[in-house]
């Protein structure tokens, strides 16, 4: 399918990362404000919810905060803990867009969402995100009779970097026997830091994502070449795939990391996981969100619903 008409004017005005970043605190300030500016611009208003507040939990040499929604609802709920995107570098749970995105999937899939400000790299690298991660699952697993939570339906979701680690975190649950994950939401998911997808040629320049930026972020997030081929760095490589939650994929068609969620999702298959793969046609790297001006972004955010309502309705007690 031709690129979405109402993404090929914004191409031209997208900023370009630069090849290295000599000030990595503007350049978070400077992505925070292009990030707000695109959520007012292109982003359907939040659906309300019924509560949202901040906590702080500690983590290995230092703390980190996760922001919790509570859906309009009676519970127990289910809860999704949810991992923003930027690179491993950049990004946080604390802005519009991040808010807009948590209550409509705590409203849309009436679940609590608990959000993770994982420590970014090149401060911190590889695995400190992951650890964060880890921290924050036993933190909710810890915490589901305060939180007015089921332990028996935790997933785990995310976009981007944000879904290499959840998708990290799910391997890495399974292999320290940590608390259960009943599924996994990857939406444009990083998944091989070796860069073998053959898109990442294909459509590494062009489409907003590209290729040097990939480059960019690997050198930022990971110490050392052998951290590429770490299974909790790059999920895809992993040799054993078996015994992970049901997952389900969403890649965009104009992406440089597209075929990384279609290899993951075959080879979970190929493991034994159920797991389902849609590529959204027409859309670029990030394109989701721009549900007020896009009908597909709009399906794409119903799709991601609906495979969350479905799990939350094939774990619903007897009554």
């Amino acid at each position: 399918m031709p690129l979405d008409p109402f993404l090929v004017p914004l191409l031209e005005t997208l900023p370009t990362v630069p090849a290295e970043i000599e000030d990595i605190a503007l350049f978070r300030a400077q992505e925070n404000a292009g990030a707000a500016a695109l959520t007012e611009q292109l982003l359907e208003p939040a659906p309300p919810v019924r509560s949202k507040r901040t906590v702080t939990i500690p983590v290995h040499d230092g703390d980190i905060t996760l922001n919790v929604f509570h859906p309009d609802s009676d519970g127990p709920h289910p809860v999704h803990l949810y991992f923003h995107g930027g690179g491993w570098i950049g990004g946080t749970i604390h802005s519009a867009l991040i808010d807009v995105l948590c209550q409509e999937r705590a409203a849309g899939a009436d679940c609590i969402v608990v959000a993770v400000e994982y420590r970014k790299a090149p401060e911190h690298p590889f695995p400190a995100a992951l650890d964060d991660g880890y921290a924050a699952l036993l933190w909710v697993a810890e915490n589901v009779q305060a939180l007015g939570a089921r332990a028996d339906v935790i997933t785990v979701g995310g976009g981007s970097a944000g879904a290499n680690l959840a998708a990290a975190l799910c391997l890495k649950t399974r292999d320290d026997n940590g608390p259960a994950i009943a599924f996994q939401l990857l939406e444009v998911p990083a998944l091989d830091f070796t860069f073998s997808s053959p898109s990442i040629r294909s459509k590494g320049t062009g489409y907003g994502l590209t290729e040097q930026t990939l480059h960019l972020c690997r050198r930022l997030y990971l110490t050392s070449e052998a951290d590429a081929t770490n299974p909790y760095a790059s999920p895809l490589l992993a040799e054993n795939l078996s015994d992970l939650p049901p997952a389900h994929i969403m890649s965009a068609e104009y992406d440089p990391i597209a075929d990384d969620g279609a290899r993951y999702a075959e080879r979970l298959t190929s493991a034994g996981v159920p797991a389902t793969f849609s590529l959204q046609l027409g859309h670029i790297h990030g394109s989701s969100a721009f549900t007020k001006v896009m009908a597909s972004a709009r399906a794409w955010r119903e799709e991601g619903l609906q495979a969350l309502r479905t799990v939350h309705d094939r774990n619903s007690p007897v009554s």
